[in-house]
C-alpha cells in the first residue's frame, strides 16, 4: 500500500483542480439514520440510489437527495411516511445540513445558542456554513455500567468513551472526516477471553491492559473524499467498510480494526462498480504490537451492484489477499479485470473469492436478500456428498418486514448464514482474510450455521426499543485437530481430505438475546438501558458450559452503540 500512496494518490491530487465537481462526506456505521434509509428503500421500492446501496458507509449527499425525494412523495400524497418517519426524515436533514436544498430549515436551528458559538444548530456543537466552507465539531461520548452475574466476574463492567467527530467540505468539492476516541472498557468475561485469545479488542485493534481485566485502546479513523468528472468518487482514509444488505456480511464487514484504504466507486444510470485497495496487518498474536513495525499484507477487491429491474438488485463481487509480505502487487490495481486471471497471470496461488448477491423489494414492506461467497468449489466433488474439504463457500439468506401485521414503525429481519469449513482459511498464514487477528466477514471465523432474529419498534420519535436473537451451532477444533474452525490456522494442518460436514467437528452451541430501551433526550444524546443473555455449550465433556447475564445502563452521544452480538 505504501506504493499505491507514493504513486496514484499524489497523481489523484494533481487531477483535483481538473476534474472535481461535488463531493460528500459519508454516514458513520452504525448511524442512527440507518434504519430510516433501510425503510426507505423498501418504501419507495424503485429507488436506484437506494438499491443500488449495497456498499457501505452511505454518501451524505444521496442520502439527503432520497430523504428530500421521500419528504416531497409525502408531501403529494401523505400515504409513504408515518409521524415517526417523518420526525427520522426531518433528523436526518438536519444532520447532513450542508447538502440540503429544497427544504425549510428553520427548525435546524437553536432557540438559544451558548454564547451565540456553540450549538447555534440543533444537531452540532459548533457549526460553519459560509460560502464555499462547511465545517462541524461535536463531542463524542459513551459511558455505560454493566452488571454481570457470570462466575469469577467480580468487578465492575464500563465502558468509558470520549473524543471529538469533526467533518468539512471545502467548495463543495473536497470532503474530509474524522474520528477520535479514547476508551477504558472492562466487557463481559466471554469478551475478555476473546480480547486474550485473539490479542485484540473486538472492532480495533491495539490495547493496552487497564486496572489489570480492563483495556484502554483509541480509536481513530479518517477520510478525504473527492469526485472526479461527474461519475467517478475517490474515497482515501483510514476506516472500515461493509458489504452487504444483512445484519452479516460474508463479503466485508466492519467487525474488525480499521484500515489503510482507497476506494474508487463509480455510479452510472443503474450500475455501481466500486474498486477497493487495502493495507491490513497479519497476525500478531503473541507480538507485543505496541514495540514494533508491523509487517503488512493487502487486499484488491471489486463489487458491481446492477439494477436489473426497478424492484431487484444483483451484485458481483471478488477479491484477492496477497500473500506477500510488504509488497504490493500493481497487476491488481487494474479496475476492471477478474482478479482470478491476475491471479493465474503471475503464477500465484493468492486468496482469491468470488460472491453474488442479490435484493429484491416486494409490495412495499418486504425485502429479500442474501450473498453466495465461493472461495473454492468443486461441483463433482459436491455432488459426491463425501464432504470435500475444499468445497469452502458462504451462504446468506435473510428477508425484512417492515410496519409488521399493519403496526407501523414495527420492523423484523430474519436472517441464516453458514459458512463450510476451512472457508477463508489459506496455506500461506499471510494470505488469510484477517486484519489485525480478526476475521474480515463473519465473526465466527468458519464452520458454523447461524440464524439471527431482530424486532425494532419505534411508537414514538424519541423512543426506539429493539430485541435481538442470535444463535449458532459451530464445529471446535481442538488442541491436536484443524476442522476448519480456525480461520488463522493453515488449512494444511488438516486432519484428512474428506469427511466435513456443516459443522464438522466436536459442537458448540451458543445463544446470544439482547433487549434495549432508548430514549434520545435531545438531538444524538441518548439514555438506553439494556439486558444480555448469553450461553455456550460444547460436546467436550472437558469444557463447561458459559452461561452470560448482563444488565446494563448507559449515556451515549455522536456515537454507535458498543456491541458484543458474537
Amino acid at each position: 500500500m505504501q506504493y499505491i500512496i507514493k504513486t496514484i494518490v499524489p497523481l489523484l491530487f494533481l487531477l483535483i483542480p481538473f476534474g472535481v465537481v461535488a463531493q460528500s462526506t459519508y454516514l458513520p456505521q452504525g448511524n442512527k439514520h440507518q434504519t430510516l434509509l433501510n425503510r426507505l428503500e423498501i418504501l419507495l421500492q424503485t429507488n436506484d440510489d437506494l438499491n443500488l446501496n449495497t456498499v457501505k458507509p452511505f454518501s451524505r449527499k444521496i442520502a439527503v437527495r432520497i430523504a428530500e425525494s421521500a419528504d416531497s412523495i409525502q408531501k403529494a400524497n401523505g400515504n409513504l411516511l408515518s409521524k415517526v418517519d417523518e420526525y427520522n426524515l426531518r433528523s436526518l436533514l438536519m444532520n447532513n445540513s450542508e447538502w440540503v436544498t429544497g427544504t425549510d430549515t428553520s427548525d435546524f436551528y437553536s432557540k438559544k445558542s451558548l454564547w451565540n458559538t456553540f450549538y447555534k444548530t440543533k444537531a452540532n456543537l459548533l457549526e460553519v456554513n459560509v460560502k464555499d466552507f462547511f465545517f462541524t465539531v461535536n463531542p463524542v461520548f459513551q459511558q455505560q455500567l454493566s452488571v454481570e452475574n457470570e462466575e469469577h466476574s467480580d468487578d465492575q463492567l464500563f465502558v468509558n468513551t470520549k473524543g471529538l467527530a469533526v467533518r468539512g467540505l471545502i467548495a463543495k468539492k473536497i470532503g474530509f472526516s474524522a474520528y477520535m476516541t479514547d476508551n477504558q472498557e472492562r466487557a463481559p468475561l466471554f469478551v475478555q477471553d476473546r480480547i486474550i485469545a485473539f490479542n485484540a479488542v473486538p472492532g480495533n485493534g491495539f490495547y493496552k491492559v487497564f486496572k489489570k481485566t480492563a483495556t484502554d485502546y483509541i480509536d481513530a479513523r479518517g477520510s478525504i473524499n473527492f469526485t472526479a468528472a461527474k461519475y467517478l468518487d475517490f474515497q482515501f482514509g483510514y476506516d472500515k467498510n461493509f458489504i452487504g444488505n444483512g445484519y452479516r456480511s460474508l463479503f466485508l464487514s466492519d467487525f474488525g480494526n480499521s484500515y489503510l484504504f482507497l476506494k474508487i466507486n463509480t455510479r452510472i444510470w443503474k450500475f455501481n462498480y466500486m474498486n477497493l485497495f487495502t493495507e491490513l496487518v497479519p497476525q500478531t498474536i503473541g507480538i507485543n504490537a505496541g514495540n514494533k513495525t508491523l509487517d503488512k499484507k493487502y487486499v484488491s477487491m471489486h463489487h458491481l451492484s446492477m439494477d436489473v429491474a426497478k424492484w431487484l438488485n444483483i451484485g458481483i463481487f471478488e477479491g484477492v489477499v496477497f500473500g506477500r509480505r510488504n509488497h504490493f502487487e500493481f497487476s491488481y490495481l487494474n479496475p476492471v479485470i477478474f482478479l482470478r486471471l491476475a491471479e493465474q497471470q503471475e503464477g500465484s496461488s493468492d486468496n482469491a473469492f468470488v460472491g453474488f448477491d442479490l435484493k429484491a423489494n416486494i409490495a412495499k414492506r418486504v425485502q429479500l436478500y442474501g450473498q453466495l461467497l465461493l472461495d473454492e468449489l468443486k461441483v463433482g466433488e459436491l455432488k459426491s456428498g463425501k464432504g470435500w474439504w475444499a468445497n469452502k463457500f458462504g451462504i446468506q439468506a435473510g428477508a425484512k418486514y417492515i410496519n409488521a401485521l399493519g403496526v407501523k414503525n414495527l420492523d423484523l429481519q430474519g436472517e441464516i448464514n453458514m459458512v463450510r469449513p476451512f472457508t477463508y482459511s489459506h496455506f500461506d498464514s499471510l494470505a488469510n482474510y484477517t486484519h489485525y487477528n480478526q476475521p474480515m466477514a463473519h465473526p465466527l471465523g468458519a464452520n458454523f450455521v447461524e440464524a439471527i432474529g431482530i424486532v425494532k419498534y419505534q411508537p414514538h420519535p424519541k423512543w426506539t426499543t429493539s430485541a435481538r436473537l442470535i444463535v449458532w451451532k459451530q464445529g471446535t477444533d481442538t488442541a491436536g485437530s484443524n476442522f476448519g474452525t480456525d480461520i488463522f490456522k493453515a488449512y494444511t494442518t488438516r486432519s484428512g481430505d474428506y469427511g466435513y460436514k456443516l459443522p464438522t467437528g466436536p459442537r458448540s452451541t451458543g445463544i446470544n438475546a439482547q433487549v434495549l430501551v432508548s430514549y434520545e433526550v435531545k438531538e444524538n444524546l441518548f439514555l438506553e438501558a439494556s439486558a444480555l443473555i448469553r450461553n455456550l455449550k460444547t460436546s467436550i465433556a472437558e469444557v463447561p458450559e458459559r452461561k452470560t447475564a448482563v444488565i446494563s445502563a448507559g449515556i451515549r452521544m455522536n456515537m454507535f452503540r458498543r456491541e458484543y452480538d458474537y
